[in-house]
């Protein structure tokens, strides 16, 4: 069972703020250890999409309750507010239609957690500055044409997104070298981040 402690900093950081006994949503949940933690150390009530059947798998193997779904339509059977948390982690940018999938977490949820890799860090910067080619980091580790990642996206650009759809944004946390930093130069220092929303 993995502990809050063994969490991918984006998680953790996630984990450390849902508050206890809250009903949760883990949408491109993977192998479920997000899930695991918020229900054996939160008391939560977690629930999982997943579109790979291998990791749907793997969750249910667990216990945990994760059907398998595509967040891009399926979202939409879920009704208004079912949830206290709708999670979304590092899979914004896989989205057909971010700024929809937006919509959607915010109505499933009272509140949203979305984390990214953020494009603008100063590494993928250089690697298209000097190389000319899309990069590959610790933070973005395949090539363009492995890649699920089909919208590139920054702090900067994920503020607009939130302003643009009356989102309020309610904490944000900031990761680079698998460490929390300031928010101060964030676009660019700023491997991954964090955003906690409501509306």
């Amino acid at each position: 069972m993995t502990r809050l402690t063994e969490l991918r900093p984006d998680l953790a950081a996630i984990a450390a703020h849902v508050t206890p006994g809250s009903r949760v949503l883990d949408i491109g949940c993977g192998d479920g250890g997000l899930m695991g933690v918020l229900e054996a150390e939160k008391n939560c009530d977690a629930r999982g999409l997943e579109i790979n059947a291998e990791l749907v798998g793997r969750c249910v193997a667990r216990g945990l309750s994760v059907v398998q779904g595509d967040a891009d339509t399926d979202l939409a059977n879920y009704p208004d507010k079912a949830f206290d948390y709708a999670i979304l982690s590092q899979t914004l940018q896989t989205a057909a239609r971010p700024d929809l999938m937006l919509d959607e977490l915010l109505r499933v949820g009272r509140r949203a957690f979305v984390s990214f890799p953020n494009f603008a860090h100063w590494r993928t910067r250089t690697a298209l500055l000097l190389g000319g080619r899309m990069p590959v980091t610790r933070a973005l580790p395949v090539s363009w044409y492995e890649t699920d990642n089909i919208h590139h996206v920054t702090t900067h650009d994920f503020r607009d997104l939130a302003k643009s759809k009356s989102a309020q944004i309610e904490r944000s946390w900031f990761f680079a070298d698998e460490r929390a930093i300031s928010p101060i130069g964030a676009n660019w220092r700023a491997e991954f981040a964090v955003f906690e929303l409501s509306r």
